[in-house]
Formats: structure tokens, sequence, C-alpha cells
């Protein structure tokens, strides 16, 4: 199994090793499902040939079924699910990044497992300096490198084996390691050269051969499996691409397979294996028919029935004598851990495979949002009304999330009248940063509404030679000492006297929102005022909050109290106690609460 942080260059280390080029054919060229694909003994022995002088392996096994793993943090349950069924793990670390989240989530998962594994350092190729030797092992190209270059690698190397250290791990350069069962190795290499993919392999066709031969050379008993992909197949109606991971699976066995409604029982009809470093996801080949397929294999299954299989779903061999409602009882019970149809306010969900739809709702999960519906298949019309349902009492959670699957027509309408929000991706991180967003803008505009409602303490100051208009409204010029000032909040004086209501701001001739600290602006003035009777140039003025006025600001915006908002407040309700004496009592435990930037 392939696994690490995305971006780290998972699927490109397959397509070089493969020479195929997977990675260009998936949305945003990051894996979004687990693909397969089998390197023979007879390639690995050829990429290995140069290394003849170190390295002398003669493989007995057939080869290895590499599982290539989607990389975001959204997929450690499908990372999970492989690090169960991998005999022998290779993580990717880009050798200039280091350590990052998801590769802590990695190794959590491998360490769990139990899965040996190596390093593969990735991207040496963009270490400064470094002169590309294409195809070459990483033995040959480092002695063709400037020493300082070399140099430089083995400081980025130590990064990593320094991180690697302080998860309990003991590891070192592959070539320096003396005893491979208490070091953990790293190979520098490079998916874009194909720099020490050869010791790569060497490395990992050594280490399993030596360590798992057993495991790797003998399947016993029935079939275990997880679907990848369900498509139609010319010639062969619905078939379903299947990773076994256990056991045996043959021609004409009883299956069970994971479906829409309920599960699918059903007889192999045929398998067809793809040829050998095709991608069981874009294979560039026609399939070959078989009797049988071993663990671990790719396999297309052709079977009646197959058209309402999940991808993502189990797949299990009935072995002869025992009770078919036993596999179909433990199917159900799989796939209903991953379906979710819940009586609570929560977002609706649906995806195009099982493997998907589970990293989505886990995902949604940590962050705290709640799903009411998770499935498989396009929106329909019944899924927009439990979201209108849940809109009605939570607006941030009455929103729909589609993964790779459209909505059918009537559910589209019906969400277009009823406001009901449908965001879509094909790259899960993506969507999940699309519901985060739409969260957020919801929020501010909330928050912008509930500023309209709330009168901030403002102080300005008439300006000299300012006076546009004395009266109904008065319009002056003013500059903003201290705090804010928005149209519609109403204005007094230094003995707190009322004097209307700002009307309109405007800074150079265009009406603005808001005025700030330090801004000079014209503001007009609605009310009994007038200027010369009721307030002059010179004059300072204040915005007239009420006392849940200023509690508002206290408890909910108090990132906007700094020092001299906070002596602001204090004048304010000084100079309304000279009107009422009991305004502000009760903010002045808020007061001594609060704590200013």
């Amino acid at each position: 199994m392939v696994l690490g942080h995305v971006d780290h260059g998972k699927t490109s280390l397959l397509d070089k090793i493969r020479g195929t080029a997977v990675i260009k054919k998936e949305p945003g060229e990051m894996t979004q499902h687990i693909g397969a694909s089998l390197v023979p003994s007879s390639v690995i022995n050829e990429l290995v040939r140069p290394l003849r002088f170190m390295f002398n392996i003669q493989l007995k096994i057939p080869g290895l079924l590499f599982i290539d793993t989607p990389g975001h943090e959204a997929f450690s349950n499908l990372r999970r699910r492989g690090g169960s069924i991998a005999d022998f793990s290779i993580l990717v670390i880009d050798v200039n990044e280091g350590v990052k989240k998801q590769t802590l989530e990695c190794v959590d998962i491998l360490k769990s497992r139990k899965v040996p594994f190596i390093i593969a350092a990735n991207k040496i190729d963009k270490v400064p300096g470094w002169k590309e030797c294409s195809g070459e092992p990483f033995l040959i190209s480092v002695k063709k490198q400037h020493q300082q270059v070399v140099e430089e690698l083995d400081r980025r190397l130590y990064m990593i084996v320094s991180e690697l250290s302080n998860l309990g791990f003991n590891a070192e350069r592959f070539d320096r390691v003396k005893d491979f069962t208490k070091t953990l190795a790293i190979v520098p290499v490079s998916a874009r050269t194909g720099e020490g993919i050869a010791e790569l392999l060497a490395m990992l066709a050594g280490l399993a051969q030596r360590y798992l031969t057993h495991q790797l050379m003998f399947a016993e008993g029935p079939a275990s499996g997880v679907v990848l992909e369900v498509k139609e197949v010319v010639g062969l109606g619905t078939c379903v691409d299947v990773i076994v991971y256990n056991g045996v699976l043959r021609k004409g066995n009883e299956i069970v397979v994971g479906g829409l409604n309920k599960p699918i029982v059903t007889k192999v009809r045929s398998l067809l294996m793809p040829k050998p470093l095709d991608e069981m996801r874009a294979p560039d080949d026609v399939f070959t028919s078989v009797d049988e397929v071993v663990a671990a294999s790719g396999v297309r299954i052709s079977a009646p029935g197959l058209d309402e299989a999940l991808a993502g779903a189990p797949v299990y061999a009935v072995p002869e004598g025992d009770l078919v409602e036993d596999y179909v009882r433990k199917v159900l019970e799989e796939v209903a851990q991953i379906r979710v149809r819940k009586e609570v306010d929560g977002v609706i969900v649906k995806s195009d495979a099982l493997g998907t739809l589970e990293a989505i709702v886990n995902s949604l999960e940590s962050r705290g949002v709640p799903v009411r519906i998770a499935d498989v298949g396009p929106l329909t019309k019944r899924e927009v009304v439990e979201a209108s349902v849940v809109a009605k009492k939570n607006r941030y959670l009455g929103v729909i999330l589609l993964f790779n699957v459209k909505a059918l027509p009537d559910a589209e309408e019906l969400a277009f009248k009823e406001g009901i929000k449908i965001l879509s991706d094909n790259l899960i991180y993506k969507l999940l940063e699309s519901y985060d967003e739409w969260v957020n803008s919801l929020r501010e505009e909330e928050r912008r509404r509930e500023l309209l409602k709330v009168v901030f303490p403002g102080k300005f100051k008439v300006l000299p030679g300012c006076v546009f208009r004395r009266s109904d409204p008065a319009i002056v010029g003013v500059e903003v000492l201290e705090g804010v000032i928005r149209p519609g909040y109403p204005v007094m004086r230094f003995d707190g006297r009322e004097l209307g209501v700002i009307k309109q701001i405007q800074d150079k001739g265009k009406n603005v929102y808001e005025a700030r600290r330090g801004s000079t602006v014209a503001i007009s003035i609605k009310g009994n005022a007038m200027v010369g009777r009721h307030f002059d140039e010179n004059d300072v003025l204040y915005t007239n909050p009420s006392e849940d006025d200023i509690k508002t600001v206290i408890t909910k915006y108090s990132e906007t109290i700094d020092d001299g908002v906070l002596e602001l407040i204090k004048e304010v309700i000084r100079i309304k106690q000279k009107t009422n004496q009991t305004f502000g009592l009760s903010i002045n435990p808020l007061l001594k609460n609060l704590q200013v930037k």
C-alpha cells in the first residue's frame, strides 16, 4: 500500500513504476478512490538490475499488488481499511516538506495495524542544485552531485529522521542501515525523474520476501474483498472491479455484494484480470479471463444482478455448506455503519461510493457537523424535502453536499424553489471547504444584520468651516476621534442631550456604511437640532447607545474594544448618568472582566 500526505507524490511514484499516467485522469490530480495495480517480479528484477552489486534478490513471489490511497485527511477511513489489508507499505514524504498532518495520521494507522513500512523521501530533484539523472538508481545519481547538494539532501533527510524519532522510530537512509528489523529505511527518490525507484523496489521486494514470504505466497479459504468501481462493460453487462485481499475467488463461486437497497447474492460468471502494470481504474489494455484469483489481486467480476452494487461495498465468497443469510447479515451490518438516516437536524450528503461517503461523513462529524442523511446515488426530491425541514430550524445545516453525483431534475427544481443550497464537487477537500465558506458567509451576513441593530460608541468633532447645512437635516464635516459612527445611530451632546439620528455619511462625495477613528467625513443629522443653537463648530458629539447596546458590544464584539474604546465607553456612561444615575451599573462588572488588547 502507498500512502502519505496530500500532494507528496504517491500516485506519481506508482506512475513512474508502471510507466502510465493514471494521475492525469484524476480530478485535480488528486486520488479520490483507492486504486490497485500489479507490478510483476519480472519488472522488479529488470528495474533493480543496475544494483546487482548491492542487492542480490531472486524473487519467488509473482509480484506485488500496489494499493494507491488518497492523501487528503478526509480519507483516513479508506487508509484504515487499506491498512488492515496491506502486508507492507510505502509511506511517501516530500523531502522538502517533511512530516505533515496526514503523515502523522498514516504513521498512527500503520502502527495500530502493525503494518511494516519503508519511507520514500520523494522530490529529491527539487533539492536546490540537484543535477537530474533520469531513471538512474539513487546510489549512482548521488555520486554525480556536488558535495554541497549532497550535504543539503542529507540535512533534509535528517530533518525527517528527527521527526520520525519524535514518533518513536529509529530511521536512517537505507544504505546506512545495518539491521532492518530495528531501523526504518528511508529511500530518497524522485517520482518525476525516476531516480531511486530501483532501490525502492529492491528494498520493498527484498524485505517483503524475507519477512512475509509465507503470507505472500499462500492464500487459503473463501475470498474477501472490497468493490473499487461498478461499471457497464460491453458484452458483459454490469461488472464490479474488486480488490481481493483475503482468500481465493473462483469462477462459479456464490458471492454476496453490498447493494443500493439490499445485499446482492449472485454467482461469479467470469473473472477478468488486468494486464500487469495496468491500473484497475484506467487500464490501457484488455482484461484476461481466468478461472481463479488469489489474494492480493485486483479483478473484474462479471455476474448477474450487479446493477445496484455499491462502490466501496464489501464482497464475500460464500464457502460451500455455509448459510448465505449469515453473509447477507454481515454485509448489511457493514454497509449500515456508513449509510446514515437519522431524525436529527443535520446536513444531507450524497456520494458516488461508500468509501467517499464515509470519508465525508467522518470529516463533517469530526468538525461537529451532524449528518441527517448520508447515502449513495443522485439527489432525490425526498432528500430536498428533508433539507428544507432542517433549514427551517437551523439554516447552517439545511444544506446538501454532493460528491461526484448530480441532482435529479425534480430535486433540483424543488431545491431552487425552497431556497436550499446545493454544494457540489468532485474533490472532497474542496466540497468541505465550500461548506465552510458557505457557513462563514451566512455568519458574516448575520453579523452584519446584528451590527445594524447595535449602536456602537463613537466620538466625533464638528470641523470648523465645514457646516454645509444648519438644519432639517444639519449637514456638517466631522472627524471621528474614537470608536465608530454609522447611519441610523442616534447622536447626543457632551451633556447627554439628544440631537437626532445620523441619516447619511459621505466620504469624498460617496455614501459609506461607516466611519472609524481618524476618518474625516460629512454627516447629515436628522432631527430638531440646529447648528449654532444646539451645537456648533468644534463641538465634540457622541453616539447615543442604550445600556443593552453597550452590553452587546462588550459581550459579542469585545475584539473591537481597545484602550481608546474602553475609555470612550466609560465616558459615555458618565455622560448618560447625568440624566439617569442608574445607567451603567450593570455594565461595570462586565468592564472589570473585559480583556482589552
